[in-house]
């Protein structure tokens, strides 16, 4: 596939191979892009965002309507994508893309919602006779940084509210993973977005995330990725917006009076969809005593059930990690926590880019597997003596983005989603899971501002106060 810029697809004399995961197939190849092609984009998009600003809601908001319904109608396709550049099986790529369209079209919802607010001046001292209200406006060109791991999701998490905000957009895909977000591209210019309004350049993400950082013409950048990378950005950014969405390392907290079975059967699918490379994953689990071994004999048969393997394969229940070295790096944390004195109640061995899904008991709260974020097919068990143990051990982290509780007290509940220092609360539920129309964004290392179409589009406008005087 060619990348897009400058109002035209193109191509480069260096390309990058995109490969399959799984078996190392080459998919495709795109464009090695450069900060030159990054400096054209924006260029174009200075237009672009001209041509946005003017553009009424309402044809912003039709053209977001069309890109969903062709979406709906590419919905295979682009699942069959995600599944062969990302790993994740062809049932997790397909939900994948149908909840792309879905914020696609929340985005199209809230192109048409974008309000001000009347300010009371007269409550003020001299405020007598005049009229005051904001108007929220464009911020002009956004920056659209993604990760490999929701490779069309969390791109239209950003180009959606962009558009519905009447910005241009310029998209810097996850080198791994880029040819979901170039179908998207595809699919907007085809519902009549201009072609000067998006650019979707791809290359490597230090020479290109620099470029669009520095470049004082983008207003806003928005980011979803490790911590490391989005502090380098904000210092970069200088004086911008940025939206970041960071890692984490969640909590689940398990109380005697939990509902066992549930517990365990929520932890299997939050602890290792997309093995595990999910920035919500369920990855510390803190039982109370009473409820300990029952959940690990509950919780262990369900873990051991999920095939892995092929992606496309219809009996396969997890895939692959994106790439090998990062199941190396799980295997090393496995074994250094086994070392450590946990013990391994099933999985821990890999084959090239595929990890067994992994059940660590009896894990120390000062192992790495616990204090890190680990983004890999294992979740690590500990014991804890009781609910105020537990909220102390959900804290220790650097992170804060979302934790969970199984309980059928509501007062122990109410006073986890008090306590706990997370972004995302969710009782009786594991920690992944999102509604696509939600705020969503963390606390601490975990990023600054919020998703979701309605909240982002705050993030990527402006407010301006307007006083008329009588």
């Amino acid at each position: 596939m060619k990348m897009f810029l400058a109002g035209q697809w193109q191509d480069r004399p260096q390309s990058i191979e995109v490969r399959n995961p799984f078996n190392g197939e080459l998919i495709d190849a795109v464009p090695h892009g450069t900060p030159d092609d990054v400096t054209q984009a924006v260029t174009t998009l200075v237009e672009g965002a001209r041509v946005m600003r003017d553009m009424p809601a309402y044809d912003r908001s039709a053209i977001l309507r069309r890109a969903a319904a062709l979406m709906q109608l590419r919905e295979a396709e682009l699942g069959r994508t995600i599944s062969q550049e990302e790993g994740k099986t062809l049932a997790e790529g397909v939900f994948e893309a149908s909840r792309a369209r879905e914020t696609i079209d929340v985005s199209a919802d809230e192109a048409r919602r974008i309000t001000g607010e009347v300010v009371p001046l007269d409550g003020a001292p001299g405020g007598k006779g005049k009229l005051g209200f904001t108007l929220r406006v464009p911020c002009g060109i956004v920056a659209a940084i993604t990760p490999f791991n929701f490779p069309l999701n969390l791109v239209a998490h950003k180009v959606g509210p962009a558009i519905a905000a009447g910005n241009a957009v310029c998209i810097k895909p996850a080198s791994d993973t880029p040819l979901s977000a170039l179908k998207l591209v595809e699919i907007l210019l085809e519902a009549g977005l201009p072609p000067q309004a998006i650019a979707c350049v791809t290359g490597g993400g230090s020479e290109l995330g620099r470029a669009l950082c520095t470049d004082r013409r983008i207003r806003k950048i928005s980011f979803t990725g490790s911590y490391e990378i989005g502090d380098a950005i904000c210092r970069m950014a200088g004086v911008k917006r940025v939206t970041m969405e960071l890692g984490s390392n969640s909590p689940v907290i398990v109380l005697d009076d939990a509902d066992v079975e549930q517990a365990a059967a929520l932890v299997a699918i939050s602890g290792f969809s997309n093995a595990g490379q999910v920035c919500i994953s369920a990855q510390r689990i803190l039982a109370t005593p009473g409820v300990y071994g029952h959940f690990l004999d509950a919780l262990a048969p369900k873990v051991r059930a999920l095939r892995t393997g092929d992606p496309l394969a219809a009996e396969t229940r997890m895939g692959p990690m994106i790439r090998e070295r990062d199941a190396c790096r799980v295997e090393t944390w496995v074994n250094e926590a086994i070392t450590g004195g946990a013990r391994l109640v099933t999985g821990g061995q890999r084959q090239g880019t595929l990890f067994e899904p992994t059940i660590l008991a009896d894990v120390s709260p000062d192992l790495r597997i616990s204090c890190e974020e680990l983004f890999g097919p294992a979740v690590a068990v500990t014991r804890v003596d009781n609910l105020d143990v537990a909220i102390q051990l959900a804290n220790d982290s650097p992170y804060g983005l979302s934790a969970s509780i199984f309980t059928q007290d509501i007062s122990r509940a109410l006073r986890f989603a008090r306590e706990v220092d997370s972004g995302n609360l969710h009782i009786n539920w594991g920690t992944q899971w999102r509604a696509d129309l939600m705020p969503y964004g963390g606390l601490k290392d975990s990023g600054l501002g919020k998703e979701g179409p309605h909240y982002a589009i705050r993030e990527m406008t402006e407010e301006k106060m307007v006083v008329i005087h009588g």
